[in-house]
């Protein structure tokens, strides 16, 4: 093991702060077709020739199906005190509604166990992008409401299942993705390119939220429920009105669309305007269902939006720092996010429940370095270290990600790990970037 980087200085976190890491289900376990599951959208999207850049799969990815001890005892070494993880669909439900599989739902019995063993909280996320297959042949997915009333049946039985243990459930991670990059754009799972169809699929997404945060409180849990979005500040690239305009707009898309329901019980009347036919069809009670009291809100940061009315604004060309997926490198932007919520819409306690980059790593005798992502963590970390001084409730930090995994699109590619992950091997190897988080959260108090 390489000698442990120097501890940085204690930050002014509250007591009680939650030092985290985090994974997704399809992207970590692997065991595609094993006791029982299911196949899920994007087992059947990875078959389609072009969908991945590296033509490869989550089949098996990380493995960590059948490699679940040697993963808790890595988050122990870790020091982390919460793990967020997610729980595959169709592992518990392999058609999307009907007949429960044991052997799925016993698995995270063993994870969920395994955790608080070792002393780590479990924060589950019931939905992570990969809905079981069966509902999309069906139903058409998410542009059926049928869909968001099987989702909340299959929150029920998780609720039921893991409610008495888990320390937090968190419904739905980033619609606007589901969305958008599934169902706008086509570069994810199922592939469909269509603006009216998208914004029907966000508004089930939201709605199958509302739906299942009542089955979970019905099934008895105690646990804090919520729901994980990805936010960005939407920044004009220059001071023309045009730009001005583009940026409230992004700012009205990735942002207010999902916010304004949650939180003031209306989608925004400019983005609704600016949709026109394409805006989703809405039923009586739907926004009464989508803006039901949330217990926290999940914050997931990674880079701001640069918005431009004429050519696209490029921060490589702008000179910025860039990651391995071409995000620009912008702590700021966190703060201001954090900033924004709290002023805009008096939020539930915050967690910033993913925040990580692609860098290529210097793996060389038994070390794997990686400083520009323990820069980039150190940075954003103190980001929220602001936020908080300037009066934001925020209670936790996870990291993104745990492991090296399947980067969807980009396959395995884009490596967001602080531990890598030899994929022909399974080996896992903890990055400098590692050493210093678990340094970090020595210093900061691990809760």
């Amino acid at each position: 093991m390489p000698p442990e980087p120097s501890a940085p200085p204690p930050r002014p976190f509250p007591a009680g702060f939650v030092w985290g890491a985090a994974t997704s289900a399809f992207q970590v376990e692997g065991a595609a077709a094993q006791d029982g599951k299911g196949p899920s959208i994007w087992d059947a999207f990875c078959r389609e020739a072009g969908r991945i850049a590296d033509g490869s799969s989550g089949e098996v990815a990380c493995d960590h199906y059948h490699r679940l001890e040697e993963d808790l005892d890595l988050l122990a070494w870790l020091g982390v005190g919460a793990y967020r993880f997610s729980i595959a669909w169709p592992r518990v439900q392999p058609a999307g509604s009907g007949a429960v599989n044991e052997p799925g739902l016993a698995f995270y019995d063993r994870l969920v166990d395994g955790l608080l063993a070792r002393g780590i909280r479990p924060f589950a996320t019931l939905y992570h992008w990969d809905l079981p297959l069966a509902l999309q042949e069906r139903h058409g997915g998410w542009r059926s409401r049928e869909t968001a009333h099987r989702f909340a049946d299959y929150a029920a039985i998780v609720g039921r299942r893991l409610g008495d243990r888990v320390a937090s459930f968190a419904t739905l991670n980033e619609p606007w993705v589901v969305a958008v990059l599934g169902h706008e754009r086509g570069v994810f799972a199922p592939g469909i390119a269509d603006r009216a169809t998208a914004m029907q699929v966000s508004h089930h997404l939201l709605l199958g939220h509302g739906l299942a945060v009542d089955a979970l409180r019905a099934a008895g849990t105690a646990a804090p429920v919520g729901i994980v979005l990805n936010l960005s500040p939407a920044h004009a690239r220059t001071t023309s009105a045009e730009d001005a305009a583009k940026a409230r707009l992004e700012d009205g898309l990735g942002a207010r669309w999902y916010l304004d329901p949650l939180f003031k019980g209306r989608y925004p009347a400019d983005v609704l305007a600016h949709l026109g036919p394409d805006a989703p069809a809405i039923r009586d009670g739907d926004l009464q269902a989508i803006g039901r009291p949330i217990d926290f809100l999940g914050v997931n940061y990674y880079m701001r939006t640069v918005a431009s009315a004429g050519e696209p604004w490029s921060p490589a060309q702008a000179g910025a720092a860039v990651t391995d997926m071409g995000w620009e490198v912008y702590p700021a932007g966190l703060t201001e996010l954090l900033e924004r919520l709290h002023r805009d819409y008096a939020p539930p306690p915050l967690y910033i429940t993913e925040n990580g980059a692609a860098f290529k790593d210097l793996a060389a005798a038994g070390a794997v370095e990686d400083e520009d992502r323990r820069r980039y963590l150190a940075d954003h970390v103190a980001a929220v270290a602001e936020a908080i001084a300037r009066g934001v409730d925020v209670r936790g930090y996870f990291v993104w990600s745990l492991l090296d995994n399947f980067e969807w699109a980009s396959g395995y590619e884009k490596r967001f790990g602080i531990v890598r992950v030899d994929f022909a091997t399974g080996e896992r190897t903890p990055k400098r970037s590692a050493h210093w988080y678990r340094q970090f959260i020595a210093a900061n108090g691990r809760a």
